[in-house]
């Protein structure tokens, strides 16, 4: 098998796949006579039926098979050995035919289109100037953490009226269209939350409210919608179309979430026996594991922020008609070329954005190595047992569980993505010039939210 290379231009080059007779006779003729033992056809006996007749039936196909796997092997290799790079996979050149007689067999000729990896230059030094943005860790942020904190950490009890957070236990009755009990309508005890409810209206009318009072509601208002309304009503989804809108709700309990203390019990809770004594403690570690918190976002935003810049900034031209048509032929579900032209791109954004990536970590020898993947994975599963309140177990242990969530292949991707965005925030962070700017919690958000921030 001989396979060379045609340049279309830059980006784009033909292969041409030249396969000889001998490359492909021998396993043929095997296939065939394994064919002719098992072939069960009338008027002969097992393994007696003439080879002319098993060619005919089923040469093509066995030519067929052949052929496509000495051409694939053929491709991965000659193109994992040479110097450039490709983006996806070669393409069968379908308005170039095939070159030779599946009847009468010989040489075949295939060609094939690929696209050509372009080079890149990435340009990133000290001169560069980013914005670092931080949150403003104030009182103020530090006291709603602690509200919620001593919320999650509190109890419910009995309450004389309802409040903006509180939880209403009560009797849904169906009404009709005067507004009265509908006979052999839906009834059902269940309750709501106060803090889910959007109807700004609606939760000013039941704030205040008293046990035993009753109130029209309609059930999609103090739900979330769905099953959440079927749930509420204790009915199947299907059933919601061919109910009212109007329900009669008693008020049969409010529960109010009391706050747990800022004492003892609660620190020991949080942070472990003994490790903070006071209210002052508590609130300087708050603080703390706030700042850390956030400079996780921090870190994302200023990544985004200079992925953006470089995206923009880096001349990356693409093989773009071969992209749209690998992409095309690639799809598992069926998709149009008018879809593919729709989102792609974004596709080629992302592509442009994974190039400067690769560029990076290669002119820096950035790699993430197994034992990288593996401790940074028995990390995440330490984690998870501490979240309930668990003992992580013997290192042994801990490694086999780490190993086999990286046997999953999708499962260790994104721990490989984590592992190189870490290790490229690091990058940029001892790189370029970082401009930190300090704001309040509601602007960080907003930056946040921004992807072009």
């Amino acid at each position: 098998m001989n396979i060379t290379k045609e340049n279309v231009d830059d980006l784009n080059a033909l292969l041409k796949v030249t396969v000889e007779k001998s490359d492909y006779q021998e396993n043929v003729d095997k296939a065939l006579a394994d064919y002719r033992k098992k072939a069960s056809i009338p008027g002969f006996r097992k393994g007696k039926v003439p080879m002319g007749i098993i060619k005919k039936q089923y040469g093509r196909n066995v030519l067929g098979d052949e052929l496509n796997r000495i051409v694939s092997e053929g491709l991965f290799k000659y193109v994992d050995e040479q110097e450039f790079e490709i983006l996806g996979n070669p393409l069968p050149k379908n308005d170039v035919p095939v070159e030779g007689d599946f009847d009468n067999p010989d040489n075949f000729v295939f060609t094939y289109e690929i696209g050509i990896s372009p080079k890149v230059e990435v340009k990133l030094s000290g001169r560069n100037k980013y914005e670092y943005t931080k949150v403003k860790v104030d009182k103020k942020l530090v006291d709603k953490q602690l509200e919620d904190l001593t919320r999650r950490y509190g109890k419910l009890v009995s309450g004389d009226k309802i409040g903006e957070k509180d939880m209403v236990l009560g009797q849904f009755v169906e009404l009709d269209e005067k507004g009265e009990i509908l006979e052999g309508g839906v009834m059902n005890n269940s309750t709501i939350s106060m803090e889910f409810i959007e109807d700004e209206k609606l939760k000013k009318e039941l704030i205040g409210k008293k046990v035993g009072d009753k109130v029209v509601v309609n059930p999609v208002h103090v739900s979330r919608g769905g099953s959440d309304t079927a749930s509420m009503l204790g009915i199947e989804e299907s059933q919601l179309g061919s109910i009212s809108d109007k329900f009669q709700l008693t008020i049969n309990d409010v529960k109010v979430m009391e706050p747990a203390k800022l004492d003892q019990e609660l620190f020991d809770k949080l942070f472990g026996e003994g490790e903070v004594k006071s209210e002052k403690e508590m609130r300087d570690k708050v603080k703390a594991d706030m700042v850390q918190m956030f400079e996780k976002d921090s870190e994302k935003i200023l990544t985004r922020r200079i992925s953006n810049d470089l995206i923009k900034k880096t001349d990356i031209q693409l093989p773009d008609g071969f992209l749209k048509r690998w992409i095309l032929a690639s799809q598992k579900e069926p998709v149009s070329m008018e879809e593919i032209e729709k989102d792609y791109e974004n596709y080629a954004r992302s592509l442009r954005w994974q190039l400067i990536q690769n560029e990076i970590f290669k002119n820096n020898e950035m790699k993430v190595e197994h034992e990288e993947a593996m401790n940074y994975t028995k990390g995440l599963l330490v984690n998870q047992y501490a979240q309930y309140g668990m003992p992580a177990p013997e290192d042994e242990e801990l490694t086999k569980s780490a190993q086999q969530v990286l046997s999953n292949q999708k499962e260790a991707q994104q721990i490989y993505d984590m592992l190189a965005e870490e290790k490229l925030t690091k990058y940029f962070k001892e790189t370029v010039k970082l401009d930190e700017k300090e704001v309040d919690y509601d602007e960080y958000v907003k930056i946040a939210q921004d992807s072009n921030a």
